[in-house]
């Protein structure tokens, strides 16, 4: 499951990054960022309003369910020598989130998990977070390639499936997963002019005089 190769292509477009206001005076800044609703200042009111809703409802994951989405996001995204773990990127706390916010992840994810622990038990006598390290890797090698799995394990791959899209998601739309990706945003860039063999190949080339008055950059 290598996290980067196989998912940075897939993610980089759809990455989410916060927004910057440079209206503000340089001394005002760091009172805005400090402001409980800075996150807040590019929503609509609708959005808002939703966002306080959910928080105010009791928690959907249960203090066990939490410890079992820690563990499985972070077998899906291990800390590594470039960036930190799916908990270091507050993955559990987003999908906490989204089950509140998408309630239809809320049953197929529950009973994921709890197949999870069923598996664990009958294989290895303890729920899967107080199994060993190689018997949770174990049990994850036999759902996480669907071509490989056995038919019997088909609930535990759908449930792996969409475990690793939530996870990958919370993960490349945080702080972490997009300094991961090198991804910068819009940032300016130096043109100099269309490349001498695209021009040389459609038949065209830059005047003496354009030459002269264009800038050029190194």
């Amino acid at each position: 499951m290598d996290r980067r190769k196989s998912i940075k292509a897939l993610l980089i477009g759809s990455m989410a990054t916060g927004v910057l206001v440079e209206s503000c005076k340089n001394s005002d800044k760091k009172s805005i960022a400090a402001s409980p609703d800075a996150v807040l200042a590019d929503r609509m009111q609708e959005e808002k309003d939703n966002l306080k809703r959910l928080e105010a409802e009791p928690k959907f994951f249960t203090a066990e369910e939490l410890a079992t989405v820690t563990v499985l996001g972070d077998i899906i995204i291990p800390k590594d020598k470039v960036s930190g773990s799916a908990s270091d990127a507050k993955v559990p706390e987003f999908l906490e989130f989204i089950m509140k916010d998408m309630p239809h992840y809320q049953v197929p994810v529950r009973g994921g998990l709890r197949w999870l622990d069923l598996q664990c038990l009958n294989r290895f006598g303890n729920p899967f977070v107080k199994c060993t390290p190689k018997q949770q890797i174990e049990l994850i090698d036999m759902i996480a390639y669907p071509e490989k799995a056995k038919p019997e394990m088909a609930q535990g791959v759908a449930f792996f499936n969409e475990m690793r899209d939530l996870v990958c998601t919370g993960f490349y739309t945080s702080e972490i997963g997009v300094k991961d990706i090198g991804y910068m945003g819009n940032v300016p860039n130096m043109w100099n002019g269309v490349p001498d063999d695209v021009l040389k190949q459609y038949g065209y080339a830059y005047s003496e005089r354009e030459l002269k008055e264009c800038a050029k950059y190194d």
